[in-house]
C-alpha cells in the first residue's frame, strides 16, 4: 500500500469514528476485511445499494475505486437528514470526489449505460421490496418482483462482477422460540430470508458461484471468526451472513 492510500485510509477511519458511523478503528478494519475479502477496488466501479451515510462507499473510494455510486432512497421527509450527514462526511473526505449520492430506488434508477464491478447490498436486500420479501416463500408474484430486481442489477453488472449481500437469516433460535433475541433485539425475523433463497433467485438472474460466510462479532477478531463464524453457532446468536456471487461469463 503506497503512502497516499495509507494517508487516505487513516483519514477515512478517523472520520468514520468521529461521525459515529463505527465504534473503533480496529473493529471497522476487521469488519471491512471480512466483508470485502479478496476483492480489489483498484480502478473498479462500485455500487452501494442502501448506502446510508457512505461507510462502505468511502472505503471503496479510498481503496482505488474510480467511480462510486451510493444508492440511498429515503422516506418522504427524511431525505435532508441523510443528505446533510452525507455532505458532512464528504466535507471531511473531499479528496474522494468520485463518490456520488443518488436517492433513487433500485427499481427507478436509470443507469444510463453505467456498469459496475462490485455491487453491495448491506442490510438492504429485504428493503428492496419489503412486502414481497415477507411472502417470498409462498407467493410467486413476490418471487417475480425480486427476479425483476436482480435481473436489473445483473444488467448493470460487468462480466465477472461481484455482488455481496450482508443480512440476517430468518432462521434463528430465539425467533423459533418466539422470544426477543438478546444479541439482536430489533430484528423482525419474518422480514428476512435465508442466504440460500437469495442465492437461488440470484442464480435465476444470471449470477453464479455462491459463497456463504457467517458473521462473528468483530470485537472478538480472528478468534471470533474461527469459533463463531459458522452456520450452527450463528443460529444461536444473530444469524448474520455474507453471500457473495458473481456475474456469469
Amino acid at each position: 500500500m503506497n503512502k497516499a492510500v495509507s494517508a487516505e485510509l487513516d483519514r477515512y477511519f478517523s472520520v468514520m469514528i468521529q461521525e459515529k458511523l463505527h465504534s473503533s478503528k480496529g473493529r471497522l478494519q476487521f469488519y471491512l476485511s471480512r466483508l470485502f475479502e479478496d476483492i480489489s477496488f483498484e480502478n473498479k466501479t462500485f455500487m452501494d445499494v442502501g448506502a446510508g451515510m457512505g461507510l462502505f462507499s468511502f472505503y471503496a473510494a479510498c481503496m482505488g475505486a474510480k467511480e462510486v455510486l451510493c444508492l440511498e432512497p429515503e422516506a418522504e421527509g427524511s431525505d435532508e437528514y441523510v443528505r446533510a450527514r452525507f455532505r458532512k462526511v464528504l466535507s471531511h473526505l473531499s479528496f474522494l470526489d468520485q463518490v456520488k449520492l443518488d436517492h433513487s430506488t433500485i427499481q427507478s434508477f436509470e443507469p444510463c449505460g453505467k456498469k459496475f464491478d462490485v455491487i453491495l447490498l448491506h442490510g438492504s436486500v429485504n428493503h428492496l421490496d419489503e412486502d414481497a420479501c415477507i411472502h417470498l416463500l409462498c407467493d410467486e408474484n413476490s418471487r417475480n418482483s425480486y427476479r425483476a430486481i436482480f435481473s436489473k442489477i445483473n444488467s448493470m453488472a460487468n462480466i465477472g462482477a461481484k455482488i455481496i449481500i450482508y443480512d440476517c437469516s430468518r432462521y434463528n433460535f430465539f425467533s423459533l422460540l418466539g422470544i426477543k433475541n438478546p444479541f439482536a433485539s430489533d430484528i423482525e425475523w419474518h422480514k428476512h430470508q435465508s442466504p440460500n433463497l437469495w442465492a437461488e433467485l440470484l442464480s435465476e438472474a444470471g449470477f453464479c458461484n455462491p459463497k456463504i460466510k457467517w458473521h462473528s462479532f468483530s470485537v472478538l477478531g480472528s478468534l471470533g471468526k474461527l469459533f463463531l463464524g459458522n452456520r450452527f453457532v450463528s443460529y444461536f446468536f444473530s444469524s448474520h451472513y455474507y453471500l457473495r456471487m458473481e456475474k456469469a461469463l
